[in-house]
């Protein structure tokens, strides 16, 4: 995720914790008692006043709000709810890719488990690897959404039907036309078929390598939540964790080029039409 996303990630974050905060039984409890109070004690001491009941109320209440907000562990959790929510795996359509994210999810969330075990810089070198874990899932679901623009493309489907059959129209043609002009305008027409043609191969083969890089990449992610794992609660193991976060950072680097390529692929066929 760029910074702006993850701000916006933790401001959502911020809103669900407030939201619990107010919501959770303690906060319920303390208003109805906070009301029974100042509908029925009257005057306690002498110098009672009713508007009291209220101000404690509301006391007891911010603490139990602070108490919540500043609390690491709901932080963590509301962060990780509000991540999962910016995937929508029902709008990924391939069953094939929806199970890999679920699955990629899933070592983030044991992942998040396993930060929790250790605890100073161990900690935070874990879960500033986590945070690069949430660049790579994000790259994961951009990877996905394009493989289904392709998969679901009608257009592609038939292309790659009908353009060997009017490629094979225009040579039967040419092998047949005297006619100089005519055949000009043919060879023209069978440049521009050869090369859709082509382009319509590199879209395929770029979804092909795409789906491939998918699956490896969940292996990877396997890989890495097994070597994070095995990290012990030494500072030596420090050293380690830096060296997983870069190996993350290239897979997510080499994710952005698989993205890329077939963004350019796909611009180079819309150009031919």
């Amino acid at each position: 995720m760029d910074k702006s996303t993850s701000s916006q990630v933790r401001g959502r974050a911020l809103g669900a914790i407030l939201s619990h905060a107010l919501l959770r039984w303690e906060s319920l409890v303390t208003v109805i008692i906070t009301l029974l109070l100042f509908a029925f004690v009257k005057d306690p001491f002498p110098w009672w006043q009713d508007w009291f009941w209220l101000a404690l109320g509301a006391v007891a209440e911010a603490a139990l709000v602070v108490s919540t907000v500043t609390d690491p562990e709901a932080a963590q959790q509301a962060v990780a709810r509000e991540f999962e929510k910016r995937f929508d795996l029902s709008a990924i359509r391939s069953a094939v890719s929806r199970q890999r994210l679920q699955s990629a999810l899933e070592y983030r969330r044991n992942m998040l488990k396993l930060s929790k075990r250790h605890s100073g810089a161990m900690r935070v070198s874990l879960q500033q690897t986590i945070s690069d874990i949430d660049d790579w899932i994000a790259h994961m679901y951009d990877l996905a959404l394009h493989i289904d623009a392709f998969d679901n493309n009608e257009l592609v489907g038939r292309d790659r039907r009908m353009v060997p059959q009017q490629i094979e129209k225009v040579h039967i043609r040419l092998e047949r036309e005297s006619d100089p002009q005519v055949r000009a305008d043919l060879e023209s027409q069978l440049q521009q078929l050869e090369q859709q043609l082509a382009n319509l191969e590199a879209t395929v083969n770029s979804v092909k390598r795409a789906e491939i890089q998918l699956e490896s990449t969940l292996s990877s992610l396997g890989t890495i939540y097994a070597q994070m794992s095995l990290l012990g609660t030494k500072e030596v193991d420090s050293a380690r964790a830096q060296r997983l976060r870069l190996e993350i950072r290239d897979e997510v680097s080499s994710l952005q080029d698989t993205i890329d390529a077939m963004t350019e692929v796909q611009s180079q066929r819309l150009r031919l039409e």
